[in-house]
């Protein structure tokens, strides 16, 4: 025997609230997804997609590396691995869409 079994089997007789709390951290770690690992859970890799943004491999690399990004770039990216870039701001009383980032591809001359 392999000593191997099914993740499912693993986590069958977990109680509810265990089961909750780890799908909420699950969640939680899914929302907050850097971006080599989104490209990678899209199943794209860096030349897949350099080609798709009309860049250099290292090109992609270099903006999965860097913390600071233009909008623009980041809305690229996005597109690039079949998304919609969303700009949302948090406050305490809720949230609010930002949008004048949406069109600026199209409002430069």
């Amino acid at each position: 025997m392999s000593g191997r079994h099914p993740f499912q089997e693993l986590t069958s007789d977990f109680a509810p609230d265990r089961r909750r709390r780890i799908d909420a951290i699950k969640r939680d770690l899914l929302a907050r997804m850097p971006l080599h690992e989104l490209r990678r859970a899209r199943a794209l890799t860096q030349q897949e997609l350099a080609e798709r943004l009309k860049v250099s491999q290292p090109a992609v690399a270099k903006m999965e590396q860097r913390a600071d990004v233009y909008v623009s770039s980041l809305r690229s990216y996005v597109e690039a691995v079949g998304g919609q870039l969303k700009i949302v701001a948090e406050f305490p009383e809720g949230e609010v869409a930002i949008t004048n980032f949406s069109q600026i591809d199209d409002e430069v001359p």
